[in-house]
C-alpha cells in the first residue's frame, strides 16, 4: 500500500493539527537521552582505561576501578585478580546492554511516535526497526532490561561476600519480577496480534 501522496493529504483542521504538532515536544527528550549516551560512552572508556592501566600495575587506577564496583578494599599493594577483572567486564558489558536500550528507545521511540525516518531500503537499516510499533518496541525493551537485570545480579553474585543477604534476596526477586513482567507483556502483545488477525 503506498502512502498518500502530499497533493492527496487531507488538510487538518487548527486544533487537530496543533495536538498533532505537539509530538514534536517529545525530540529534546530523544536528544537528551543522546547526550546521555556520550555520558555513557565517556564512562565506558574511562572504565577500560582503569582496567589496561591496573593491568600494568598502576595502583591508583586499581584502587579506581575497586571504588566503582564496589569490591572489598585489599589494601594499597592489591593485585588485580580474576574477580575484579570479572566485575568490571561484566561493568563494561552492562554500560554496552544500557546503551543499546538506549538505541531501541530514541530511534525507535522517535520512528514509532514523532516522525518518520525514511530508512527503507538505507543498507544501515536495523533489522527490528522494519517491523517497529509500540507493542514491538515495548516487549523488545523489556527484553532488553531483563538483560541488564541479568548482568546486575550475576555483578552482586560473584561479590556477594560484600552485599547483605537482604539485598541479595532482594535483586533476585526484582530479577524475578522483571521476567514475569516482561512474559506478561509478550503474552498480552501475542493476545492482541492474535485479535486482529481475527478481526482482518
Amino acid at each position: 500500500m503506498t502512502p498518500p501522496s502530499p497533493e492527496n493529504t487531507p488538510r487538518l483542521r487548527p486544533i487537530p493539527r496543533f495536538i498533532f504538532a505537539s509530538r514534536w515536544l517529545q525530540l529534546p527528550l530523544y536528544l537528551g537521552l543522546i547526550a546521555a549516551q556520550g555520558v555513557y560512552v565517556f564512562h565506558f572508556w574511562v572504565e577500560l582505561l582503569h582496567l589496561l592501566e591496573a593491568a600494568f600495575g598502576n595502583q591508583t587506577a586499581l584502587q579506581a576501578l575497586i571504588t566503582s564496583i564496589g569490591y572489598k578494599e585489599i589494601g594499597p599493594t592489591a593485585a588485580l585478580n580474576e574477580t575484579i577483572i570479572m566485575l568490571v567486564v561484566l561493568a563494561l558489558i552492562d554500560v554496552v546492554m544500557i546503551s543499546n536500550l538506549l538505541i531501541m528507545v530514541i530511534v525507535g521511540g522517535y520512528e514509532t511516535f514523532v516522525s518518520r525516518m525514511d530508512l527503507e531500503g538505507h543498507r544501515d537499516q536495523p533489522e527490528w526497526l522494519s517491523h517497529v510499533n509500540a507493542s514491538v518496541l515495548k516487549v523488545k525493551l523489556a527484553t532488553a532490561i531483563i538483560g541488564i537485570s541479568s548482568i546486575h545480579l550475576l555483578k552482586t553474585f560473584i561479590n556477594a561476600a560484600n552485599y547483605d543477604e537482604k539485598v541479595l534476596i532482594a535483586q533476585t526477586a526484582i530479577h524475578i519480577t522483571f521476567l514475569l513482567s516482561a512474559m506478561a507483556i509478550a503474552y498480552t502483545d501475542r493476545l492482541m496480534s492474535r485479535t486482529q488477525n481475527e478481526a482482518h
